[in-house]
């Protein structure tokens, strides 16, 4: 990849992946990406459960009303306030996951990765169902899946840049 940008605008929602996995090196790759993130305060209340085995995999395919694509690695981005560095996570929480998410999926697509976000928390009828099928204690707060995978799909590179949308020096 030549130029950041580039992989900003690759950067699109894949929702059909090749039967093929992604090596354990990789995902660690994207982790460390999302690990790079900037967090309020230096926070860093982030932590990740890899999913790579077909069952817990295929649980969440079949359970999540939007999450039932073919990726063969999900990244579940949570929060768990207990770790963090200091009290500003409790404010800024999802912002900082959101951050590190951001991160993960603009590495993936520099890496030829395709990525599709699936939101969890607010919705709690989503948050109820990660807890379950991955076990997650209540202190922890899953924000997203990602898929993750090689897609087997193209989709051009884009913006959506809308100039009608920017104001200068004031509204």
């Amino acid at each position: 990849m030549s130029n950041i940008l580039d992989a900003i605008y690759l950067r699109r929602s894949i929702r059909v992946f090749e039967h093929r996995k992604v090596d354990r090196e990789i995902l660690i790759d994207l982790l460390k990406a999302g690990m790079a993130a900037p967090s309020a305060s230096n926070s860093r209340p982030w932590e990740f459960i890899l999913v790579t085995d077909e069952k817990p995999l295929g649980e969440l395919q079949n359970s999540l009303a939007y999450g039932k694509y073919n990726a063969p690695a999900a990244v579940v981005v949570c929060a768990n306030l207990s770790i963090a560095k200091n009290e500003s996570a409790y404010r800024f929480w999802v912002q900082d996951c959101s951050a590190a998410s951001e991160n993960i999926l603009i590495a993936a697509a520099g890496m030829g990765l395709g990525t599709v976000w699936i939101g969890a928390y607010p919705k709690e009828d989503v948050v109820k169902t990660l807890r379950k099928i991955l076990v997650i204690p209540e202190e922890v707060y899953p924000l997203n899946i990602i898929y993750v995978g090689y897609p087997a799909e193209d989709k051009d590179a884009r913006t959506q840049f809308e100039e009608s949308r920017v104001h200068w020096e004031h509204y």
